[in-house]
Order: C-alpha cells, then sequence, then structure tokens
C-alpha cells in the first residue's frame, strides 16, 4: 500500500517518522522552515542539527514550500511543537484541496485554550476536509527509531479502521504499532508524562538515587491516571504504552529533552537558562502550566504537577519543592 504522505516538521520527530515511512516504501515529502536544515537533507542526506550521525534516506525528499508537500498527499503528518500546531493547521487548511487523513505525533497541550492536539486540529480543520484524525503515540526517541532500535507504540482513533490505517504505514521489522480507540488517555498521557520527566531530572541533577526515581514515576502514574479519568480517559489506557510505557522512557533517558531540562534545574540553573541550553522544544515546561490550571479547576490532587508547577513558575527552589512533597499529610496507597 504505497501512499503519498507529507511530514510536517524537520525536527528530530519528523525527520525520523519520514525515514521510517521512506524504508516502507511510501513517497513522503519532509516540509519545514529552516533553509539551512531543509538544504542539507537534500543534499547530503543529513539533518546535522537535529539527528546528527544518522544518514537519511536518498528518496526522502525536503522542502520550504508547504504546498509542495500536501501536493497529491494520501496522508498529512504533523510532528512541529504543539504551540505551531494551530497556526500551521490554518496555513495547511487554506491548501488543502482534497481530503487525507491528519496524524499528529506531538506531545502537549495548548496553553491559551488548554485543548489536546486532536481538539486543535478538529477546530482548525472542516469535517469535509479529511478522513479522519490519529494520534500516533508512545515510547520513541526518534534517535532510537531513526537507529532501527526496537520501538513500540500506539495509533489512536475512535475508528479503529483509521488507526489501523497507521498502523499499516508505520509497521516494520524495528517500528510496531498497536491500534488504541481512547484518544483522550493517549493524548493525556503523552502531554503529562514530560511533567513527570521534568521532575525525574530534578531528583536525578539534586543526586537522589533510584527509589527516589522509582517512588516518582509509580506516583506519577497515579496522578497521570487520575487527571486522565477525571478527562473522559480510560484508566486502563495508562498502564499502555502511551502511559507507563512513555513515562519510563522519558523519566530514565538522557535522550529526553524534558529529563534534561529538568536535570538542570536540579544542577542550580534558572528555568531560563535551562531552556536556552536544550536549545529545542521543552514541552514539559508549557505542559506543566496547563496541567496545572486543568487540575486547579477541575479539582483534581495532583501534588507532584503542582510542586513542579511552583519550581517553574513560582520561584521555588528544587530542593524544597521535593521537601513539601515528602513531608506532606500521610494517606493511603
Amino acid at each position: 500500500m504505497k501512499q503519498n504522505i507529507a511530514v510536517l516538521g524537520a525536527g528530530s520527530w519528523g525527520s525520523a517518522l519520514a525515514m521510517t515511512l521512506v524504508e516502507n516504501g511510501h513517497e513522503v515529502c519532509l516540509w519545514g522552515n529552516h533553509a539551512n536544515v531543509i538544504n542539507h537533507i537534500n543534499e547530503q542526506h543529513v539533518n546535522k542539527h537535529y539527528l546528527p550521525h544518522i544518514v537519511l534516506p536518498k528518496r526522502l525528499k525536503a522542502t520550504l514550500e508547504l504546498e509542495e508537500a500536501l501536493n497529491k498527499c494520501d496522508a498529512i503528518l504533523f510532528a512541529v511543537p504543539t504551540s505551531a500546531i494551530r497556526e500551521v493547521a490554518q496555513k495547511v487548511v487554506s491548501l488543502l484541496n482534497h481530503k487525507p487523513y491528519i496524524i499528529h505525533a506531538s506531545k502537549g497541550l495548548e496553553q491559551e485554550t488548554h485543548e489536546r492536539i486532536s481538539q486543535i486540529l478538529k477546530t482548525e480543520f472542516p469535517a469535509s476536509s479529511y478522513q479522519d484524525i490519529i494520534v500516533l503515540s508512545g515510547p520513541s526517541h526518534a534517535e532510537e527509531v531513526a537507529r532501527h532500535d526496537l520501538t513500540s507504540i500506539t495509533a489512536a482513533c475512535e475508528c479503529e479502521e483509521s488507526a489501523k490505517y497507521v498502523q499499516q504505514l508505520f509497521m516494520n521489522h524495528y517500528f510496531r504499532v498497536y491500534t488504541n480507540t481512547d484518544v483522550i488517555g493517549v493524548e493525556l498521557g503523552a502531554a503529562l508524562k514530560n511533567v513527570i520527566a521534568v521532575g525525574a531530572g530534578i531528583l536525578h541533577g539534586l543526586g537522589y538515587g533510584d527509589n527516589a526515581k522509582a517512588a516518582l514515576v509509580t506516583r506519577g502514574l497515579t496522578e497521570l491516571s487520575r487527571f486522565g479519568v477525571a478527562c473522559g480517559a480510560k484508566a486502563s489506557t495508562f498502564s499502555g504504552l502511551s502511559g507507563v510505557g512513555d513515562l519510563i522512557v522519558t523519566c530514565t533517558s538522557v535522550h529526553s529533552r524534558n529529563w534534561r531540562f529538568g536535570y538542570l534545574l536540579g544542577q542550580g540553573r534558572s528555568t531560563q537558562e535551562a531552556l536556552k541550553d536544550i536549545n529545542m522544544a521543552v514541552e514539559g515546561y508549557w505542559t506543566t502550566k496547563v496541567a496545572y490550571e486543568l487540575a486547579q479547576e477541575k479539582g483534581i490532587d495532583m501534588p507532584i504537577t503542582t510542586a513542579i508547577y511552583d519550581v517553574l513558575y513560582q520561584g521555588q527552589t528544587p530542593k524544597s519543592a521535593v521537601l513539601s512533597l515528602m513531608t506532606r499529610d500521610g494517606k493511603s496507597e
């Protein structure tokens, strides 16, 4: 089933997913807005800034022209930061003259509206302009996917047939895709695990050991599930790849920019210094604020998220935030 796919976002994740699609026999056009990145991909078959040391397929085409990427595409894959989803979607809508599938592989919540990404896309795309909207998410570092390390993720859509379409696009010997119909749970798991990953990095930066990290991941998963169920997700989703799976990989790996951001905070860097050092989108920074605001609005108990919010936005030191968590009143598990 050879398909024409437009991949929007020439960062590490967009490039790795585009690479996988090309290797699966699809025609792929990768769109980005940095001329040097696009030129390197087309001329040298590398993405030096985002995926150094990875040789990209020669058949992968890259472009600065969004209209060229969208031409006759069967599916559009959004792999841009959450903050850019709405703007890019608006540009896409103005250029579309056919009905593709819309897939997104971004992980976050919009600041102003608190919306999940599929909600943003449904707002910006008229229902008559697309086949369906599918979420692609799970424990997946771009660097490892590009190296063909074994990876398993989830394609989520209320229509299982649409999820199976995406499953067929991506499945191969190193990239396994499961289907799921709980879009809310998959998207919230993907977004909120970045908050917990910032906390995991903070703990490491402060010098705490495995006991502390295990407690954070375990109680963080409880927090994710509690929040998700309150928003309409299924509790079981958080036991899957887009829940505990993504949480484990993001909280334990130096590849995670959210973990690295937290680590720098634990080492004493200010929030702005840490963001500057990472020099890529740190979704957990923005998602923490949205998650905190939603939890306050809905009356959801989120002590870990609140502690991280206090560090990022209220000037509390990481050390005192940890102390406040550990000295709360006792409760049952």
